[in-house]
């Protein structure tokens, strides 16, 4: 059996998230420096998401691979995101991570709000 796309995740977490209250603003925001997974709206704050899938442990969980290399990138993106919608930018941010582990069809969903910040 096939393995989902990232995409198949990313849109697992877009429901959860809206189910939770999120509002979805943008999906896949991609710049030269890096990606937006998701784009969403928490009441007045807006919260940037990266989403990660792993089907085993072995190099450790989907939340590990969130380096800080990759963290440096995803807050590039945020700043050019909020940049291009001047109507967000003075607005509270903050970054979270939803990750699957395991078989994709009981894939366990962590959500870690305020997984990093921008400083």
């Amino acid at each position: 059996m096939r393995e989902p796309s990232g995409a198949a995740f990313e849109q697992r977490a877009c429901a959860a998230l809206e189910q939770a209250g999120l509002q979805l603003l943008a999906r896949n925001y991609s710049t030269r420096r890096g990606e937006l997974d998701l784009v969403m709206r928490d009441g007045d704050t807006i919260v940037f998401v990266e989403v990660r899938y792993r089907r085993s442990a072995g190099h450790g969980d989907a939340t590990a691979s969130v380096t800080a290399r990759k963290r440096a990138r995803v807050i590039l993106a945020a700043r050019q995101w909020l940049g291009a919608h001047p109507a967000y930018a003075q607005r509270p941010c903050r970054f979270d991570v939803v990750s699957y582990d395991g078989p994709a069809a009981a894939a366990r969903q962590t959500w870690l709000r305020g997984a990093f910040d921008a400083s």
